[in-house]
């Protein structure tokens, strides 16, 4: 069961969505000439989803992780960046506007991540698999990956 069954809609404090989130690395990579394909933008998205719980203790979106084999992925964002396989994405985005504190937020996250290659990004940390134990290393999986576990494996490295 989600982290998000345990609270009532009206409950859980979040500030944007994963697809602005989404939209905000789609339009890094373009404003600076870089690559980014579905596989990495997925794991940009759970990074920025992870230290935000981490650090602010609350989600930065709704959506749930699932523990796919090569790593956490939103459905609904693979679902609609799908078509580019492993291209770049291509999507006309405007630099989202959010907040200064989000804003450089994001920044952060883009110093530390967006250099690597969706390959290089494939999650391979405790909330990811503790929720794929006993899975073969191929076999799909539906199964959420708990916001109190990403929290909690990343506020540990926080403080490392």
């Amino acid at each position: 069961m989600s982290d998000r069954a345990t609270l009532s809609r009206k409950d859980r404090k979040t500030i944007t969505t994963a697809e602005e989130i989404a939209d905000y690395f789609i339009w890094v990579a373009k404003d600076s000439g870089s690559f980014i394909s579905n596989l990495k933008l997925q794991k940009l998205v759970y990074y920025a989803q992870a230290w935000y719980l981490a650090i602010h203790d609350s989600p930065l979106f709704e959506d749930d992780f699932e523990a796919w084999v090569h790593g956490p992925v939103i459905p609904t964002l693979f679902e609609e960046y799908k078509k580019f396989q492993w291209k770049p994405i291509i999507k006309e985005v405007k630099q989202p506007d959010f907040s200064p504190e989000l804003e450089e937020f994001l920044e952060d996250i883009t110093v530390e991540y967006f250099l690597g290659t969706g390959l290089e990004l494939v999650c391979r940390e405790d909330p990811w698999m503790k929720t794929r134990e006993g899975l073969p290393k191929d076999e799909p999986s539906h199964a959420i990956i708990s916001q109190s576990s990403m929290r909690e494996f990343y506020k540990s490295r926080a403080v490392e």
